[in-house]
């Protein structure tokens, strides 16, 4: 199993923003140092606690700043790119950081970016398929274009000059083009079908319980058999919360401690889902009377938190559960207790997941910390 970091990034209210960003550049840097094999970031316009309003900016700012990690946009919310700028900026980012851009697309997942980009009624499934199809066109052929998409054309041949180089737009580094994912939330989710159909990498969200990540898992398994394929565990990612301390009490005060970061995490993705009248989809048990649900009991739930030797437990029997994925992506919360998090960081590189390798046959040394 491989280790990953996704940061949507989530910040309180009214954090200073530059500290805000600072903290996320050094979260990636250490992800880095630590052996993680990626690092993954969201996209938001209009929301002040996850304000990465570009994750091509913040990517190409981390690529020289980091050594070896994957880099990854997630997600892309294609419907609100033009194809060819989205394809042209994914072009340059995959030549600066050459061999590591991981290209995760999407919708968008924020109803105030919907709004204020007029998209509220789009069909944006629809417009992020027929961006990524107009895309890899680009990359793969040059001008005269004459592509007829759904909700885009693009036509380039009165302006082609080749001697002159104009008309040329950039292809990617990595052809065909970067390795492409996408994300997935709500049980049974459609998107699993998109990405099998469509050879995309899985990405199951943090913010649901194990027994949606498992219909993930059938889902997709559902969807290649009707293609005649045989499912790849190694393709799919599962984010999840996790904190891990030198001792399981000292993790519990961490994640329960009232306002802290996880706590006040769940509070938020509660009183959202609350707000857009879906709050049963937190729901830690399929049977769970959606009336029940409070935010202290999808932290208790949804949290994987202990010693090396307790989480490593709770992973495994995670994986049993839910279904052989071969990335377990770590969510990235507010450094409220900065040593802390970085602790839990080192402990999940350096003594969890060789616990946890070891257990699935790979034999891998645990480094003292």
């Amino acid at each position: 199993m491989l280790l990953s970091f996704f940061m949507m990034p989530l910040h309180s209210v009214n954090r200073h923003y530059p500290t805000a960003l600072a903290e996320d550049i050094e979260a990636f840097k250490l992800a880095d140092e630590l052996g993680f094999e990626e690092a993954w970031i969201g996209e938001h316009y209009s929301a002040e606690i996850e304000q990465i309003s570009s994750p091509l900016m913040f990517l190409a700012h981390m690529a020289p700043q980091t050594k070896r990690i994957k880099l990854g946009t997630g997600v892309l919310p294609l419907p609100l790119y033009h194809p060819v700028m989205a394809a042209s900026h994914v072009a340059l980012l995959d030549h600066l950081a050459p061999g590591r851009l991981l290209l995760g697309i999407g919708t968008g997942g924020l109803g105030s970016d919907f709004e204020v980009f007029g998209m509220e009624d789009a069909d944006r499934n629809a417009m992020m398929l027929d961006s990524i199809a107009i895309m890899k066109k680009i990359w793969a052929s040059d001008p005269p274009y004459d592509i007829e998409g759904k909700f885009w054309n693009v036509k380039l041949s009165k302006s082609y000059w080749p001697d002159l180089g104009v008309g040329i737009l950039p292809k990617t580094l990595t052809k065909p083009h970067p390795p492409l994912a996408v994300s997935v939330s709500s049980p049974y989710s459609g998107s699993m079908r998109v990405a099998a159909r469509n050879d995309f990498m899985p990405i199951s969200a943090n913010f649901v319980a194990s027994w949606v990540v498992k219909t993930h898992w059938e889902t997709y398994c559902d969807e290649l058999a009707k293609l005649g394929k045989t499912p790849d565990g190694s393709k799919w990612r599962v984010a999840r919360s996790i904190h891990v301390a030198d001792t399981d009490e000292e993790a519990e005060r961490v994640v329960k401690k009232a306002g802290g970061a996880y706590d006040w995490y769940y509070d938020y993705m509660f009183q959202v889902y609350q707000r857009m009248g879906a709050a049963g989809l937190l729901a830690p048990f399929r049977d769970t009377d959606p009336a029940t649900i409070t935010p202290q009991m999808v932290r208790d739930h949804f949290v994987i938190y202990g010693s090396p030797e307790t989480v490593a437990r709770k992973i495994l029997a995670l994986r049993e559960e839910v279904g052989p994925f071969g990335t377990l992506m770590m969510t990235s919360h507010e450094w409220e207790d900065k040593p802390a998090m970085r602790r839990s960081m080192e402990l999940l590189a350096r003594r969890v997941m060789p616990i946890v390798n070891a257990a699935l046959g790979e034999n891998l040394p645990a480094i003292a910390v």
